[in-house]
Order: C-alpha cells, then sequence, then structure tokens
C-alpha cells in the first residue's frame, strides 16, 4: 500500500541533490520579540497510533520544548508497543471511550488528534472539554461548521486550538514569505499549486467518504488551497472548479479522485491548482510576481524542500519538519509566541471554507463565491 506519506517521502528522497546554504535567513525565525521563553516543556498525548503519528513521535525525539507523555489509541497492542518505545506510565494511556479522564491527568497538557478526519470533530470537542489544549492533523474537520465548532469549544474551554500545518514552519516556505511580504517579488499577480500522487490500497480510510470526509482534496488538495493563501497573502473570494474522475469504482460517489480549481484574490490575483489522487510527481507551488517569482519543487514533502527565485537557488538547510512544528507550538502555548504564518483553528477554519466552496462550484458548475462568516 501506498499512502501520501509513502509519497511524498520517497519523491523527497529522489530529489536531486543542491547543496545547501550554511544557515537560514536572517530573521526566518524570529516571531516574537520582548518574550521571555521559559524552559517548562509542553506535555503531549498523541490520539490515533497510524503511520503518521510514528512520525511526529519520532520527529519528538529531538524537541527540546514538546515531549510525548501520553498515548489514546483503539488498538490495545498499539498502546504497548508505544509504553516501551516512549517509556509511558500505564496511567497515561487511554482508549477511545475513556479518554475524557485526561481531565484529571496532570501530565497530559496538549492532545495531538492524529485520527481519520471525520474523527478530529468529536474528538477535539472532547479534548477542549477535558480541559486541555488541542492540536489537530489538517484538514481540522469535513466542512466548515464543524471547524466553527471546534473553534468555539476551545474558546469556552480556554485551551487553545492548533493545526499540523508543518509547512508553515518550513525555512524555505518562510524566506519566500518573507521576500513576497518585504515587496522583493513585487506585486503578486498568479500561483500555481500541484498536488498529488496514485493512490495504493483501495480499502483504506482515505477512500472511504465516511471517515476522510472525501477524497484527494482533503488529503493532498489542502495543501494547494493553503499554499495560496500564505504565498499570494491573500484570501481568496471565489472560486471556480472542475472533477475529473476516471475510476468510479476506486473512487465512488463523495471521493474525489482528481479535481482541478482556480481561485481569484481581492487583488486581482489568481491561482491555478490541481489535487488528484490519480497521478503521481505533483508537489510544486510557483509565484509570480511583476519583480520576481519564487518557486519549489518538492514544495510540501518531509524535506529536503527544494527551491528558487529569480535571485538564484534557496534550498535552506533541512530541519525535520514536524520537530521544528512542535517546538514552535510548544513555545506559542507556553511563551505566547506568534507565528508568522498562523496556524490557529481560524487557519484551519479558512481552508474548510474554501473546500467548501469547490465542492459546491463543481456541483453547480459554477462560480462559487467564499464567504468567510
Amino acid at each position: 500500500m501506498q499512502t501520501r506519506r509513502d509519497f511524498l517521502q520517497k519523491l523527497t528522497a529522489t530529489a536531486f541533490s543542491i547543496p545547501m546554504l550554511s544557515s537560514a535567513a536572517p530573521g526566518v525565525f524570529a516571531q516574537t520579540k520582548g518574550l521571555i521563553p521559559n524552559d517548562k516543556m509542553l506535555r503531549v498525548a498523541i490520539m490515533g497510533l497510524g503511520s503518521y503519528a510514528n512520525r511526529v513521535a519520532d520527529a519528538m525525539k529531538d524537541c527540546k520544548r514538546a515531549k510525548i507523555t501520553g498515548v489514546i489509541s483503539g488498538t490495545p497492542s498499539k498502546i504497548t508497543d508505544w509504553q516501551a518505545r516512549f517509556n509511558i506510565p500505564a496511567k497515561n494511556c487511554y482508549n477511545y471511550e475513556n479518554f475524557d479522564a485526561i481531565k484529571d491527568n496532570p501530565d497530559i497538557d496538549a492532545v495531538y488528534i492524529i485520527t481519520p478526519n471525520a474523527l478530529h470533530h468529536p474528538q477535539a470537542l472532547r479534548v477542549a472539554a477535558a480541559g486541555k489544549h488541542v492540536i489537530c492533523e489538517k484538514p481540522m474537520s469535513i466542512n466548515a461548521q464543524e471547524g466553527r465548532e471546534m473553534i468555539e469549544a476551545c474558546k469556552k474551554a480556554g485551551v487553545h486550538l492548533l493545526i499540523g500545518y508543518r509547512m508553515h514552519f518550513e525555512a524555505n516556505t518562510l524566506e519566500i514569505v518573507r521576500m513576497r511580504r518585504e515587496g522583493e517579488l513585487g506585486t503578486i499577480r498568479f500561483f500555481q499549486g500541484l498536488s498529488g500522487f496514485k493512490i495504493g490500497d483501495p480499502t483504506q480510510w482515505r477512500l472511504n467518504r465516511e471517515l476522510a470526509g472525501g477524497g484527494a482534496m482533503m488529503d493532498i488538495g489542502i495543501y494547494a488551497i493553503n499554499g495560496a493563501r500564505y504565498m499570494v497573502g491573500e484570501e481568496p473570494i471565489w472560486v471556480t472548479a472542475q472533477e475529473v474522475k476516471t475510476d468510479p469504482v476506486k473512487f465512488r460517489e463523495g471521493v474525489d479522485e482528481t479535481i482541478t480549481f482556480q481561485l481569484g484574490f481581492p487583488s486581482g490575483a489568481i491561482a491555478s491548482c490541481l489535487s488528484t489522487y490519480n497521478m503521481n510527481y505533483l508537489d510544486k507551488f510557483y509565484l509570480n510576481g511583476d519583480k520576481g517569482f519564487a518557486e519549489m519543487q518538492p514544495s510540501t514533502g518531509y524535506g529536503p524542500i527544494r527551491s528558487w527565485t529569480h535571485k538564484g537557488r534557496l534550498d535552506l538547510p533541512h530541519v525535520t519538519h514536524q520537530t521544528t512544528q512542535m517546538d514552535e507550538m510548544a513555545a506559542m502555548i507556553l511563551d505566547g509566541k506568534k507565528a508568522i504564518i498562523p496556524v490557529d483553528g481560524e487557519e484551519g477554519w479558512k481552508d474548510m471554507v474554501i473546500i467548501d466552496a469547490i465542492f459546491e462550484s463543481i456541483r453547480t458548475g459554477q462560480k462559487a463565491e467564499i464567504k468567510y462568516v
């Protein structure tokens, strides 16, 4: 079985070798001024112990501010394995029926939800009700309404809601965003985002509408949506979208195979994007301004990210994305640090608003207005 994560890892591993700079661009990670970081560790319970959870856990071994102190899973054998690997005491292990008891566990500050998409909403509500911070994998939910309910639940509980947008902390991404913000690319005119791979096992949950909430768009296309927003630096106001389905057996009703979509921004900038489960080697961002350009390929894989602009190559040094993500999120929760590119619930909700509009455009065959209400 080939998952999206397997594909991205292989794509990155086979990318051509380019010498990397010895240090990141000045100020890339200077996200907050005037705060004095403390030495407290964010204690995290991982919910859902699948392949990506293992990737996160392995990356967290190198974290300076976050550590795994608990697990939540419906599979006892996985819990036993994780206990041995990460020295997790039995009192910090839960299943999906009893994890509300984390409310009384001082060893857990936050729960990172890494379960199928349709489970994010109910699980986040329960974690918030238990008074723990919520870190949720993207997509945050299967529609904007559920995303809004997650935001409100976390606000009511007084806890953080952060979405697992690892690319928001990646050095090449941040440097290109800096260039755009400081005018080095001029007025932005166009963005292209290509996100896709050929999915394998037809029985996996990502092809189950009830668990995934869709198909490729929820899993891989969201990278192009989110990338368009932070690269252009605006929120799109309209979308047109077209769906192509060549295998209706594998991609049943409500499970999208390939979608092309176009976004329009208030400034007049446009984006052209592709989301697919039926084509390999699609992991590319291109940003065009009237003074320059920036390109990334791979653009969202596990790294190293390859990037260049009209000024030459970037290829900033690679650090495991999830290590940086979890340390930065710990600083947000513990120190009040602010992300250069937001990773809060509102950020995740905007992506869901756009996805809802994409599906509406496909349904009607018309341009859909994107309303952030």
